[in-house]
């Protein structure tokens, strides 16, 4: 089992040093991977099913803190939960990424995308609310076309995007995989069609196992191998190495987990005292 950790600058502020000694922790420690959210913008009454959101909740730009990350880290891989492509055009995105990829040493490896649960999130950047999802498919086409381009130029004519003959460098090392996150069942099924990967939000172990279902039958209908696709799960720091042998038994290759309290120092003695119950190779 892969064990990865979320950064949300929304418990802590985005404080530098506390970014700076989380992740060295987790890179000494040995979690495999670092995430970090993204909310472009919040606003008074902003609701996500039961859960409402401070509008003056400080959550930090997700590619920022992960190239901060980096440059005082070694080995983990950066991950984003989600990152909102619909609001991200992706031309710019496609170079922003490529860039923190090659200046990490190809560790851009975990990005996972969203669309989005607040109509006023895409309000305020223009978007119809109703459209994000299939932004978000033309958006994933896009990237990887520019990914793989070469100096001749490639051309996209799309319902959103389009352009002709455009180059975009430098590559990242590897193809970037793309993986996909949320509750919904449109995200289940964009993994099965789209995604290098599934990361589904907190939901009941039914609707887990239904999502997951769902998102190898798409795989399989469009020709595509299920088991190919990593599949990633929200986990707490309480967890028990027994829990995560029943996760492995579901085909669950990562597990996410988040620290609990806003003290610097109790942060840390959080993630060792996880890497030291589930003996992280650190």
């Amino acid at each position: 089992m892969k064990f990865g950790l979320i950064y949300n600058s929304a418990i802590a502020g985005p404080d530098p040093a506390t970014l700076t000694a989380i992740a060295r922790q987790a890179d000494d420690l040995g979690f495999e991977s670092i995430f970090t959210p993204e909310h472009v913008a919040l606003y008074p009454g902003a609701r996500a099913g039961t859960m409402e959101f401070p509008a003056d909740l400080p959550i930090a730009d997700p590619l920022e803190c992960l190239t901060f990350a980096a440059a005082s880290t070694r080995r983990i891989l950066l991950g984003t939960s989600v990152l909102l492509l619909p609001f991200h055009h992706p031309v710019p995105l496609a170079k922003r990424l490529a860039t923190i990829d090659v200046l990490s040493g190809g560790r851009m490896r975990l990005l996972t995308i969203g669309v989005s649960s607040l109509p006023g999130e895409a309000a305020a950047v223009g978007i119809d609310y109703a459209t994000r999802g299939r932004r978000a498919d033309e958006a994933i086409d896009v990237l990887r076309l520019l990914w793989a381009g070469d100096a001749t130029g490639v051309s996209f004519h799309g319902e959103f995007y389009a352009f002709e003959n455009i180059t975009s460098f430098p590559k990242p090392l590897e193809m970037l995989p793309i993986h996909i996150g949320g509750s919904s069942l449109a995200a289940a099924r964009r993994a099965g069609q789209r995604g290098d990967g599934y990361f589904p939000g907190r939901l009941t172990p039914a609707d887990q196992a239904a999502q997951l279902d769902l998102m190898r039958t798409t795989a399989q209908a469009a020709g595509r191998d299920p088991d190919a696709l990593e599949y990633t799960r929200w986990g707490s720091l309480d967890l028990e190495p027994s829990e995560v042998e029943t996760h492995a038994a579901q085909g669950v290759d990562r597990i996410v987990v988040g620290v609990t309290s806003a003290d610097r120092d109790e942060q840390l003695r959080q993630l060792e005292a996880f890497a030291t119950r589930h003996g992280l190779p650190g």
